[in-house]
């Protein structure tokens, strides 16, 4: 009987993930006459796994601008609480679930009096659970011994603010905002996950009585995470959401000084790298032995790299132009990318779009969709991208033709992938028929290691080195090795 000795590794990772879409509604009232702009923004409050299911809910903001009946410039803002449920019948209580929620549309409709806004939200979750497996250690067995690295997760969070103070010329009530939050730099110390990033807010304002202005402004964040797990040398991923602005505009000395406040929460997920005194081979000398592996792929987090652009070209628009048209604003910039790999390497190709503002020559207010796609060559494996937009303009050159210009940041993580391959259980098969001569000689493949070797001999590595100590490895073509066997007289 083959006596084998085994261990347990116990960890924690990410185990499945999942998508899932849903629609959240809002409703505004009579006086709303000609919407203009219409954002939403949407905050997750919770997701948690249950039998079958994960349940996730949150917040969503929605904002618009809108001309009343006497061409007045008006904005309205209402929140809505909504929860959703993506089914599946491999996810269990016990798992923790992580989420991620972003607005992938917005749309408008009227129905009689009221003016409806719904938006489109999109949901990543991941699921983490634990990660457990045996793996040999010993026994009755000639082994080959590897240190193998894996991986375990844990899982931390906070919250944090970010605020700054700015001036900007003269301006009127402050209509509508946006903002989005990109990681930049992710550093682990002793107890500690630090976070640095960007928001980049965009805000659209009233100039004068009824004119419109937009303006933008890059506000740095630093988010301090508790991890009890954290040390110099480990590795996270952090994810990090706007949950509420506060912006207060006052007029001092001909410029409008504004002050700015923003509440963020911090995800972060990190990666302990573990050292196992694992056996990735072995082999019996008296019998044939069937082995079983466990076989996986260990996850961390990497690099953190960034892509800054300059794009411009002509844009897509959603309506018509001409030069009658005078463009007020272009608010509410947004963009997204996806890497792809092209013939001169990996690409990240995507599109930042806005809103544009124009003014008739009757005075009258619309708005027009634009796009405008770009493709950026990046230096990235395995890689993750977060896209900003800024500084995003148009001008019509020609008529009926808008020419756009943006900045693009592009922030890249990367994911770093180890395999894991260890040996699990041994079964014993049939005994071997054991050579009668006491002295045997081997012509070994050429190139063949030590391992390789004495595992075709059936031989530990010591006894082959102890009956061939002028041998070198990798063997070279037309050596031989030589067998003693002790025979008792």
């Amino acid at each position: 009987m083959l006596n084998t000795q085994t261990q347990t590794f116990r960890g924690y990772g990410k185990v499945k993930e999942l998508s899932a879409q849903t629609a959240v509604e809002c409703r505004f009232g009579g006086e709303v006459e000609t919407v203009l702009t219409a954002h939403a923004h949407a905050a997750l409050t919770g997701a948690d796994a249950g039998n079958g299911e994960v349940r996730y809910y949150g917040k969503a903001h929605f904002s618009i601008v809108y001309e009343d009946a006497e061409k007045h410039i008006c904005r309205a803002e209402k929140g809505v609480e909504w929860a959703a449920t993506v089914k599946d019948e491999s996810v269990f209580p016990a798992l923790t679930a992580r989420a991620s929620v972003s607005v992938e549309n917005i749309s408008t409709r009227r129905e009689g009096a009221s003016v409806f806004l719904t938006a489109l939200l999109g949901t990543d979750i991941s699921l983490y659970g634990e990660q457990n497996f045996e793996y040999l250690t010993g026994g009755d067995l000639v082994v080959k011994r590897e240190a193998v690295k894996t991986v375990t997760a844990h899982l931390c969070g906070g919250a944090c603010e970010a605020e700054d103070e700015f001036e900007t010329e003269p301006l009127g009530d402050i209509l509508q905002h946006s903002e989005k939050a990109c990681v930049t730099d992710v550093v682990c110390e002793t107890g500690l996950v630090k976070a640095e990033g960007e928001i980049n807010l965009g805000v659209l304002a009233l100039k004068g009585e009824n004119a419109l202005m937009s303006f933008e402004r890059l506000v740095p964040f630093r988010a301090e995470i508790p991890c009890e797990a954290s040390a110099y040398g480990c590795s996270a991923e952090v994810h990090v959401s706007v949950v509420d602005v506060s912006i207060h505009a006052e007029e001092e000395d001909g410029k409008s000084r504004i002050e700015v406040r923003f509440t963020l929460t911090a995800e972060a997920c990190l990666y302990e790298e573990v050292a196992l005194d694992g056996i990735v081979d072995a082999f019996s000398k008296e019998s044939e032995v069937a082995l079983a592996y466990y076989e996986g792929n260990a996850v961390c987090a990497g690099e953190t790299r960034r892509v800054a652009e300059r794009v411009s070209g002509k844009a897509i628009l959603s309506g018509s132009v001409d030069f009658s048209d005078t463009l007020q604003a272009v608010t509410l910039q947004r963009a997204e990318a996806e890497i792809v790999s092209a013939e001169d390497g990996k690409r990240a190709e995507g599109v930042a779009a806005a809103t544009l503002v124009i003014k008739a020559s009757d005075g009258e207010y619309r708005c027009v969709e634009m796009s405008l796609p770009f493709s950026i060559p990046v230096t990235a494996e395995n890689c993750t991208a977060d896209v900003l937009v800024l500084g995003m303009s148009a001008r019509q050159k020609q008529e009926g033709e808008i020419e756009a210009e943006a900045t693009v940041k592009i922030f890249l993580s990367e994911k770093k992938e180890y395999p894991v391959k260890l040996v699990t259980n041994a079964a014993e098969g049939e005994k071997f028929t054991e050579s009668d001569s006491a002295i045997s000689v081997y012509i070994p493949c050429a190139g063949d290691g030590l391992w390789e070797l004495s595992k075709r001999l059936k031989k530990s590595p010591e006894e082959v080195t102890k009956s061939n100590p002028d041998i070198e490895f990798p063997v070279k073509e037309g050596q031989r090795v030589v067998i003693y066997r002790r025979k008792a007289l």
